[in-house]
């Protein structure tokens, strides 16, 4: 037997270990790589997906379907949650824009109770014009929600022009929104 057998299978004994833990590193570095907001979406430029979302219980506004987006209006689609606290970071932002005229907010209530759901729009405000309860989460997964939030901007005619994947920041708002929602008020 030679000196270098014994160094040989030493080095196929390692080689499964140096094999996972040089794919390990590959996964690692794919996983904090790129920006998560930029997730694409098969739906921009497509109409809005065929939903009916109802009232949330015991609450005073209506429910909504894509018929309620193609009514001549840009309006901003918010996927939110009572229990998101990332949603209730970016309220008062959604409060503002809640200030501007020239579009409407709508609201989906992912997978949350009508009480929590009440008590959070009581206790931050209400920024939307419709609020649908979208208890399952089904409605959520037809817009191709991956979390919440997100946050649509859909042109008058109920086409998908916009997607903003996670909490609104001031950055985001000024920088990505804003500029789709006036791009959508121009009908471009």
């Amino acid at each position: 037997m030679s000196a270098g057998a014994p160094k040989r299978r030493a080095l196929i004994a390692y080689l499964p270990l140096i094999l996972f833990a040089a794919l390990a590193a590959v996964f690692l570095v794919r996983l904090f790589a790129g920006d998560p907001t930029k997730l694409p979406s098969a739906l921009i430029g497509k109409p809005v997906p065929v939903f009916s979302l109802p009232a949330v219980d015991g609450h005073n506004q209506p429910g909504f379907t894509q018929v309620d987006l193609a009514k001549g209006r840009v309006t901003l689609v918010n996927v939110f949650a009572s229990w998101c606290a990332p949603c209730q970071q970016e309220h008062p932002l959604l409060m503002e824009l809640a200030k501007d005229t020239r579009f409407q907010i709508a609201g989906i209530n992912q997978k949350d109770k009508a009480e929590n759901a009440r008590r959070f729009l009581g206790k931050l405000g209400n920024p939307y014009a419709f609020i649908g309860a979208d208890t399952d989460g089904r409605a959520s997964i037809e817009w191709g929600v991956y979390g919440v939030p997100e946050t649509f901007v859909v042109t008058g005619d109920g086409k998908i022009a916009f997607k903003h994947v996670g909490p609104l920041t001031e950055e985001s708002l000024q920088g990505k929104l804003l500029p789709a929602i006036e791009k959508a008020l121009a009908g471009r």
